[in-house]
């Protein structure tokens, strides 16, 4: 399996690289560099894209495009890094399950929601699907984020992608409301799940938590721990990927050769 992870920026990247051993570097059109590392059965290139989600999609669509020219393309994108949790909500979910992602923990996207993505309205916003344009979700796959977030003790729910970073307690209030059970927030899932989209290739979003969803509190930011986090959560990602891939197919017998039923020749391989 072959898997693109792709960052923001360079700590987030080297932080995922360092969970997959030792890279190779690999550049790619456009001033792209990859980190590459031939696992098996899990091969992981890991990209710094830039911030936000144009950006997002422009290296993952870069990256998609690259790997398919080349006879290699990818069975999966991650978009990853550290991001924001919403304070805790327990009444939030319908299931009754808690909201919200405490500072150092990990979640995994059961929905990538563009969350500003849409016009403003005298009766507040309006997503541009409402509009009768384009997609605000992207949705995973639900067995791939189950196997993947119980590998890595995470949270399962909704991330939302912004443009603009929360940083006000009402900003916050307003999106956990519009979205209901939202965990974290962060600049660049729905650019790389809308590329992912576009080449037709599955998406994953996994986000470790540096700071609370609010006011801009520096001090109070953990990046540090987060990015220790996010290389211990991709630690866990091959052996959850082996798993929901499933037994590999059985090799033909080894006596198989041509047949009068069957004329194609055996050819060499050089």
């Amino acid at each position: 399996m072959r898997v693109l992870v792709v960052t923001a920026v360079a700590a987030e990247r080297d932080a995922v690289a360092a969970a997959a051993g030792p890279c190779d570097e690999v550049a790619l059109p456009g001033g792209y560099t990859l980190r590459r590392a031939a696992g098996v059965p899990v091969a992981c290139d890991v990209l710094a894209a830039g911030v936000g989600p144009a950006a997002a999609a422009a290296g993952t669509a870069t990256a998609l495009t690259a790997a398919t020219l080349a006879g290699a393309p990818y069975d999966l994108v991650v978009s990853a890094g550290i991001g924001g949790g919403f304070s805790p909500d327990p009444g939030a979910r319908p299931e009754g399950s808690p909201s919200g992602a405490p500072l150092g923990s990990v979640v995994v996207a059961d929905a990538i929601v563009a969350a500003d993505l849409g016009a403003e309205t005298p009766d507040g916003f309006t997503p541009v699907t409402e509009l009768g344009f384009g997609t605000v979700a992207h949705l995973p796959d639900p067995a791939l984020v189950k196997a993947v977030a119980a590998a890595a003790g995470a949270a399962a729910g909704t991330v939302v992608t912004v443009s603009t970073v929360t940083g006000s307690a009402a900003r916050a209030a307003e999106l956990a409301k519009r979205h209901p059970g939202v965990l974290a927030e962060a600049m660049e899932g729905f650019g790389v799940a809308e590329a992912a989209a576009t080449h037709g290739v599955p998406v994953l979003e996994v986000r470790t938590i540096s700071n609370a969803v609010g006011p801009r509190d520096r001090a109070a930011w953990r990046i540090g721990p987060a990015l220790t986090a996010l290389t211990g959560a991709f630690r866990t990602l091959p052996g959850a990927l082996s798993a929901t891939a499933g037994p590999a197919p059985e090799p033909p017998p080894r006596s198989a050769s041509p047949t009068r039923e069957d004329p194609t020749p055996l050819r060499r391989t050089p």
